[in-house]
């Protein structure tokens, strides 16, 4: 059963939602790596990363939403929020936001710092349901902070299939794999997936501001059936 936050009155605290392009998204502060790293210690296989992705990597991600007037987003494993910020800052509450995120304690948090983000704790796995759920019957972007290089290979697969299945025919899927893990076998399988998922697959050059540095995936022209 899916378990939506109830979301809380008022504004985002100003520091969360930048006003302008030009000001920076806010740091993320000890106390979200702390909690991070504690999850990560907690669960490797789910969090996945010991830190959050950086200010850097979450505007680099963020890019998939340029040329769009108001999309449709969900964001899958939002973490403490650093990519959220970067969306909230381009949607500007013109468009539908859904954040899904399987830590409870991560997805709490989220929705007192974005009262305006739909936030969703439960599995990516069942986006599709999820979106039934919110009424909202396709999405324009799919932004992924998501470990999958350390998923099984099912899980993978069925994260995939829901986000294909829940994108529009011009749907996007962003998600991005830390510099030297495209040599893991776990991150061939991954880049193999999404090439028989998508009709083209792109990989952006190392974001060296991110600790580790990585590399922005970006997925387009989803295949409903599948190609092998």
């Amino acid at each position: 059963m899916t378990t939506s936050l109830p979301r809380h009155g008022g504004d985002a605290p100003p520091s969360a939602v930048p006003s302008n392009e030009n000001e920076e998204i806010p740091p993320s502060q000890w106390h979200d790596r702390k909690l991070f790293f504690r999850h990560w210690l907690r669960a490797p296989g789910v969090t996945g990363a010991m830190l959050p992705s950086s200010r850097a990597m979450a505007r680099t991600m963020g890019t998939v939403l340029e040329g769009y007037q108001s999309p449709t987003v969900a964001e899958l494993g939002s973490g403490t929020g650093a990519v959220t910020a970067v969306i909230q800052q381009r949607l500007r509450g013109a468009s539908p936001h859904l954040a899904i995120e399987i830590h409870e304690e991560f997805a709490s948090r989220l929705q007192k710092l974005y009262p305006d983000v739909s936030v969703v704790n439960q599995s990516a796995a069942d986006l599709e349901q999820i979106l039934k759920e919110h009424q909202i019957d396709s999405l324009d972007v799919v932004i992924s902070g998501l470990p999958f290089t350390a998923f099984t290979p099912q899980l993978q697969s069925d994260i995939l299939d829901a986000v294909v299945g829940s994108l529009n025919e011009d749907g996007v899927f962003a998600t991005h794999r830390y510099v030297g893990a495209g040599y893991f076998p776990a991150a061939q399988r991954f880049r193999a997936l999404l090439e028989s998922r998508f009709a083209e697959v792109t990989v952006s050059r190392p974001n060296f501001g991110n600790l580790p540095p990585a590399r922005l995936l970006t997925a387009r022209g989803p295949r409903k059936s599948p190609t092998t």
